[in-house]
């Protein structure tokens, strides 16, 4: 999917929003590698776990995560299979629903604006209902399985697409 940066909602209120509620989001440090990958990996798998590595390795780490106290809830990531890519992206199951993934979206979008970026695509997108409705993204005719095509994967038998 593709999403146009110059055109997407300011994240702010929705930060505050979820401050009043406990719940911080901003871009992680790199002290954060690694509870915020091993959480990832727990929650999402080696693949995002190694998406999300690889943004602890860019200046400025191009990873955001929301917290409860010492608790991961979700994360964003940005350049990390390829430039110009949002993701991967995840929340907590018992978390969704209440503006997190969302709010970690504009932000990780926001700083790919800011970094000169244009547009983002969206490798992969699941929820793709959710980034139209969030972003206005569209999709991109023709471009699945896209990157990912011939992608290594553990324990997958030889041929299997993403």
């Amino acid at each position: 999917m593709l999403v146009r940066l110059y055109d997407i909602p300011e994240p702010s209120a929705r930060i505050a929003a979820l401050h009043e509620a406990g719940i911080e989001l901003r871009r992680a440090l790199a002290p954060e590698r690694h509870v915020v990958v091993s959480w990832v990996r727990q929650q999402f798998g080696e693949g995002w776990a190694s998406e999300c590595e690889v943004s602890f390795a860019r200046l400025p780490i191009s990873c955001f995560r929301a917290q409860r106290g010492q608790d991961v809830l979700g994360f964003a990531c940005y350049d990390a299979t390829a430039k110009a890519f949002f993701g991967p992206t995840g929340v907590l199951e018992s978390e969704r629903n209440k503006g997190i993934g969302t709010a970690l979206l504009l932000m990780a979008l926001q700083a790919m604006a800011a970094e000169g970026y244009a547009y983002a695509i969206i490798g992969g997108a699941g929820p793709a209902e959710f980034y139209a409705k969030a972003v206005g993204a569209v999709p991109i005719a023709g471009s699945n399985p896209g990157i990912y095509a011939g992608l290594l994967r553990a324990g997958r038998p030889p041929g299997q697409e993403r």
